[in-house]
């Protein structure tokens, strides 16, 4: 007999999500907050001894952002779901979770280890690669997706977001001087689509 999938059950899976969503972007302050006293004394002094725990923090807290707009967004097309959407959903909130941990890591260690950003970048692939395959499902079982949704879900430019984070994971072990910087390679992915889009409509048009 097939599982019985309900609406009350999906939106289960949904604020539970929200919910670790919440926790993990609430944690990453809390270190911060533990210096809160030595920043009351002299704020610009304080600033300037811990101007990377407070870059790590912002750049995670955009990060984690980030992601959840990607899962409101796809879970949006959302009817019912399966088995692989659910343990799909698990291995993003692993990375989600995961995250206040390497933050506090790579703000701890300033001194370029490859290591360090492996874990940082690699732990933020992995997230992005479990809403691809989680989009991946939901576009193969049209039976999970709503009526209204259906044409919004054309394959959209992951692909080329997962690819630009894991050439950014080789750059940083490889030149690791240059860091989490080489994050900024993701801003590619606009002018890539760009270039994908014409090459698109110019073959449409020859044919």
């Amino acid at each position: 007999m097939a599982a019985v999938r309900t609406e009350r059950g999906l939106d289960r899976l949904v604020n539970f999500s929200d919910a670790t969503v919440a926790i993990a972007i609430t944690l990453l302050i809390l270190p911060l907050v533990d210096q809160a006293d030595d920043a009351a004394r002299d704020i610009g002094a304080w600033i300037g001894a811990n101007y990377w725990e407070l870059i790590a923090f912002g750049v995670s807290f955009l990060v984690i952002a980030r992601f959840w707009i990607t899962h409101h967004r796809i879970f949006e097309w959302v009817a019912s779901y399966d088995v692989r959407v659910i343990w799909l959903n698990f291995a993003w909130l692993l990375a989600i979770v995961i995250m206040p941990f390497t933050t506090n890591v790579l703000a701890a260690s300033n001194s370029g280890q490859p290591a360090v950003y492996a874990l940082y970048i690699g732990n933020m692939l992995l997230a992005s690669l479990s809403m691809q395959f989680i989009a991946v499902v939901l576009r193969r079982s049209p039976e999970l997706v709503r009526e209204d949704a259906k044409e919004s879900m054309a394959p959209g430019t992951g692909w080329i977001a997962d690819a630009l984070l894991f050439a950014a994971l080789v750059l940083a072990v490889l030149f690791p001087k240059v860091g989490i910087w080489w994050l900024f390679v993701l801003f590619l992915q606009g002018p890539i689509v760009g270039v994908l889009k014409a090459v698109r409509g110019r073959r449409g048009s020859v044919s």
